[in-house]
């Protein structure tokens, strides 16, 4: 199937075991436990020694279809389901580092990511050194023999910053580190992560995989590029299972150990969303590059922030590693905080909500709503304003989009 584009992929991936009733989709297994014909066989799946599924916690075939359809466009080394994008984060970070250990990562995270380093993972003991990522030399700095992985957003929420990801891995490699990269915002299709240096990609499949906001979810794609005899935590791994040392050391300890499972009935939704995965992709990302440039136009938006428009700073590293689609979120300014809410309240058909990768099209105040706890000076640091408005533009016509925008900026006083 190699040959195959990445739809007929999708669409044509075998199921592990055959359906006896020939399905050409995927049941869902929606149980808690499996039964066994002998005491023999129920001890070897335990021991690992004969792959078969015991409990749904641990691995479930709906789940496990779901993670193959995944596997077969990534060409990873494996991949693993979890309940969200934040629990795909979370247990990466808990199977390669322990207390003691550092990582890299951006000033500019996501709000709930940026809470899992500084706050409840600072509390067990790891380091996390927040820096310029867009600055190689920077980074290089920080690196000592307790780093385990830069970890990188390929397109920043909402600051939209996308990082040089070959500076970066080209300088991880020599050092031994590993490269993760959060690609919510471009999952496969939009970005070949292997080809570009990332070791591991981790994302919330609730995003642009679920097939618009079907269900909550999160995936750990690992590429079998990193030698896990450099990782201490891992080292014992690596003389056992080779490259698979990461992905066998987290399915069977850190991911059932600490249940963050997703259910049969969520795996099946997002396959069924991965179906048309290119289909939305390709109609929301041309929607927000209409969308910026009309944007652009107006006399009342102070700014417009979009990697797809040329006056981004970050336009030729995204048409670069995203093929010129770098995702359906941009941001734009108005002139004050009250203008936002005044603009966000006189949308007739954009949503009110907070997601990305709708099918719908999505506007928040990121300040006031994701950002809340922080403080000015954070959100200083972090490159949220409080003028700032966020837009997640989906796939209804762009035509409509606009005219909805156009109306609600008319009555801005």
């Amino acid at each position: 199937m190699d040959d195959l584009k990445l739809t007929t992929k999708i669409l044509h991936t075998k199921f592990l075991k055959e359906d006896v009733h020939g399905s050409l989709h995927m049941p869902v297994y929606d149980n808690v436990t499996f039964e066994f014909k002998t005491a023999e066989e129920l001890e070897l799946a335990f021991q690992g020694r004969k792959p078969s599924h015991m409990y749904s916690r641990i691995s479930n075939p709906t789940v496990e279809h779901f993670e193959q359809r995944l596997k077969t466009i990534s060409m990873a080394a494996g991949v693993l389901a979890l309940s969200s994008g934040m629990a795909a984060i979370a247990n990466t970070i808990l199977t390669i580092a322990k207390t003691g250990d550092n990582i890299i990562t951006s000033k500019h995270l996501f709000g709930n990511t940026y809470s899992l380093f500084e706050q409840t993972l600072k509390e067990w003991g790891l380091e996390t050194r927040f820096t310029d990522l867009t600055k190689p030399d920077e980074v290089a700095h920080l690196i000592d023999g307790k780093t385990k992985a830069i970890f990188l957003e390929t397109i920043t929420n909402p600051q939209l910053e996308v990082t040089d990801i070959m500076a970066l891995s080209a300088i991880a490699g020599p050092a031994k580190v590993l490269i993760i990269a959060d690609t919510t915002m471009t999952p496969p299709y939009l970005f070949d992560a292997k080809s570009f240096g990332v070791d591991i990609e981790v994302l919330s499949s609730t995003k642009w995989i679920s097939g618009g906001a079907t269900s909550v979810g999160g995936v750990i794609i690992d590429h079998g590029s990193y030698d896990w005899k450099q990782n201490a935590k891992l080292s014992a791994d690596a003389k056992k299972f080779g490259p698979f040392a990461f992905i066998n050391r987290l399915r069977r300890e850190v991911y059932r150990n600490t249940g963050a499972c997703l259910s049969a009935h969520s795996a099946y939704l997002q396959s069924l969303g991965l179906e048309t995965l290119t289909l939305r992709l390709d109609l929301a990302c041309a929607n927000t590059l209409k969308v910026a440039e009309f944007l652009q136009s107006q006399s009342s938006v102070q700014s417009v922030n979009y990697p797809g428009l040329k006056s981004s700073p970050f336009y030729e590293t995204a048409s670069i590693q995203f093929n010129h689609k770098p995702g359906a979120l941009l941001t734009f300014d108005l002139a004050s905080k009250e203008q936002c809410f005044q603009f966000i309240n006189g949308l007739k058909l954009l949503r009110r909500a907070t997601n990305l990768q709708d099918n719908r099209t999505l506007i928040l105040h990121p300040a006031s709503t994701i950002f809340c706890e922080y403080t000015a000076p954070q959100l200083q640091s972090m490159g949220v304003r409080e003028t700032m408005v966020r837009l997640s533009v989906g796939i209804e016509d762009s035509q409509d989009i606009i005219a909805d925008i156009k109306q609600s900026l008319k009555g801005l006083r």
